[in-house]
């Protein structure tokens, strides 16, 4: 498998649940410190998360995991701010990785076997990107080339935008219908609780 650097994106201000998604758990396990570990095992050069929104407690959360932390000062942007984040982080040291993993904090059925499928499928296609497809939909966990990356506008879903430009047929789509599920709002949250997808001391009246 080819160099990449894994990007955890969790700067967003989780307004809609009114509490940080980043800091719910699964198995005891915050989100955000199960995404970085995940990653991980798909043995990165670097990895990288993106905060903005409660940082230090986002930051505090993974205090025993080798990363490196990019502060995302324009979070409430979107999105694509902390792509661009990402993307001048790796840009200002040194040769970054031709790829990156994209994974978000909110997707708490995620399991490390389907990032290693979207790395495996991107290094067959011939956009050098896979995408995870939901079934409706496809998005993220990705897999994008740094150079793409870094052409991500600041507003939010500028990625998207540059994927969906992209020749249909060059970029890969690995299927996986449970991660269609992010938590967004309380009704997300016990959806995932009574999956077992998150702890369910996470249930707030």
């Amino acid at each position: 498998m080819n160099a990449h650097a894994a990007i955890v994106l969790a700067a967003g201000g989780s307004q809609r649940l009114g509490r940080p998604k980043q800091l719910l758990s699964r198995d005891g396990e915050t989100l955000v410190h199960r995404a970085l570990r995940l990653a991980a095992t798909t043995q990165p050069q670097r990895i990288l998360l993106v905060t903005g929104a409660h940082a230090p407690e986002i930051a505090a959360a993974c205090a025993d995991l080798p990363v490196q932390i990019v502060d995302n000062p324009a979070w409430r942007q979107g999105l694509g701010s902390s792509l661009r984040a990402a993307a001048q982080a790796l840009a200002s040291s040194g040769t970054p990785p031709r790829r990156c993993l994209l994974l978000a904090c909110d997707q708490p059925a995620l399991q490390a076997g389907h990032l290693r499928a979207l790395l495996d499928a991107a290094q067959r296609s011939r956009a050098q990107c896979a995408l995870t497809d939901y079934g409706d939909a496809c998005g993220i966990p990705a897999v994008v080339t740094t150079a793409l990356l870094a052409q991500a506008p600041d507003q939010d879903r500028g990625l998207r935008a540059i994927l969906a430009a992209l020749p249909e047929n060059e970029v890969a789509r690995v299927a996986n219908a449970e991660l269609a599920l992010d938590v967004d709002t309380a009704e997300d949250l016990r959806a995932a609780i009574a999956r077992g997808w998150l702890d369910a001391e996470d249930v707030r009246n």
